[in-house]
């Protein structure tokens, strides 16, 4: 009985791990590659069975990876042609043979069974847990596949050091059961080492998704303010169109008012028109289009919520701040300042937007200056908000303003609240 019981389950474990290792690989996706590998799960066994023949067990369990998972390695790169990854697969599903061992040995110890009781667990819960591991675990790990080959061998790292210890410590030695600390130690050294290093794995990852925001943020601000500008334009020259259109309605206008001495009536019907036109054209501010173009949206949209917003500086066409950067950094700003001055507007009482700015010596100096009704919470001299999406754009600026190593002030004096950055 001990003898069939552990039989049967050298033969479910070997069943177990290919299928795993050929699952890992997406080596089963064809007709043609099933029949291939298990065509190969036919010859393998065979091979081992004339290995048994010829050398005792112990030594046979020494050459263990030379008769079953150096083959079984071979026929998945056949299949998928890619020789890491199937290596890869074949520790992965070692690893996962421990699952089968050690739920056994727990129901030994809890009901002080042997080794047939070992075998007959392991044997049970062969089927549930592969189902399980091809269910919910293999999806996953296919998609490493085609991850770049160093992200591979990180991911293989922690399988190949567990196949390397287990032969090491309880095949080739003896040392797992000598019970030498240094030994018995050492896969929960690999534990810690491994979740050390998962945690500096995503902080990297969370830093580089946080970079990603800030641009899309950066971008989705560009196309807005495009956006805005473009519509601006178009009004524009809807309006200048339309003037053109009626030019010589105006004309004639003009002409009778002339001609019947009304030159009085003539001249204020002529400075209407220019003021029509003067309102509708993009307001200047300064030589850099990039500027130009944010400070004419913003200053629109205030106009439209009743706020006043004056605006004084000047900026060349290049400086030394990126388009994209300074983009972020005044549209941010001034977002945030607009959005304070919102609930002062519809009180219905008067608010202004300061907003100063210049380029000395390639540097960049910009302040805005804002009225401020509620109190204002301050972390380590950065203002804070528990409002779902607030603080983002004040992250955005300081972020940009580290990346030029300027500095930046955020305070409040008498009612206002003050911005300034120079870099």
């Amino acid at each position: 009985m001990s003898l069939l019981a552990s039989l049967l389950n050298n033969v479910a474990v070997s069943i177990f791990g290919s299928v795993l290792s050929a699952s890992f690989c997406n080596a089963l996706d064809t007709r043609r590659s099933r029949r291939i590998f298990w065509a190969s799960m036919a010859l393998i066994p065979l091979l081992q069975g004339w290995a048994y023949s010829l050398w005792d067990d112990k030594f046979l369990q020494q050459i263990y990876p030379l008769i079953v998972h150096l083959p079984l390695m071979l026929v998945l790169y056949i299949l998928t042609g890619k020789l890491l990854w199937s290596c890869i697969s074949i520790l992965s599903a070692y690893l996962c043979c421990q699952l089968r061992r050690w739920f056994a040995l727990l129901a030994v110890a809890v009901l002080s069974g042997g080794e047939v009781m070992q075998d007959m667990v392991e044997l049970v819960i062969t089927l549930p847990l592969l189902f399980l591991l091809l269910r919910f675990v293999s999806p996953v790990i296919r998609q490493l596949s085609g991850y770049p080959a160093k992200t591979q061998c990180q991911f293989g790292g922690i399988p190949a050091l567990y196949y390397g210890f287990d032969y090491l410590s309880r095949v080739y030695t003896e040392l797992l059961s000598s019970g030498a600390p240094v030994v018995v130690e050492f896969m929960p050294f690999v534990c810690c080492v491994a979740y050390l290093g998962f945690l500096l794995y995503h902080f990297d990852k969370e830093r580089t998704h946080s970079q990603i925001q800030q641009v899309q943020k950066s971008l989705g601000i560009q196309l807005t303010q495009a956006v805005r500008e473009i519509n601006a334009l178009r009004d524009s020259q809807a309006m200048a169109c339309r003037y053109r259109h009626d030019l010589r309605h105006h004309l004639q206008y003009l002409s009778a008012c002339i001609e019947n001495g009304q030159d009085g009536l003539a001249q204020a019907y002529i400075s209407g028109i220019c003021k029509e036109i003067e309102m509708q054209k993009v307001q200047r501010y300064c030589d850099n289009e990039a500027a130009n173009l944010i400070l004419s949206a913003f200053v629109g949209r205030a106009k439209k919520d009743g706020i006043e917003m004056n605006v004084q500086g000047a900026l060349p066409a290049f400086i030394m701040v990126s388009d994209s950067d300074l983009c972020v950094l005044l549209s941010n700003a001034l977002e945030n300042a607009l959005h304070a001055c919102q609930t002062f507007a519809a009180a219905g009482k008067s608010c202004v937007i300061d907003v100063q700015f210049y380029e000395r010596e390639g540097r960049l100096f910009l302040q805005v200056e804002n009225p401020c009704g509620e109190e204002v919470r301050f972390e380590k001299g950065i203002p804070v908000s528990d409002q779902p999406g607030h603080g983002i754009g004040v992250q955005s600026i300081c972020a940009i303003v580290r990346k030029y190593g300027g500095i930046y002030t955020f305070l409040v004096q008498k009612g206002q609240f003050i911005l300034r950055l120079f870099l």
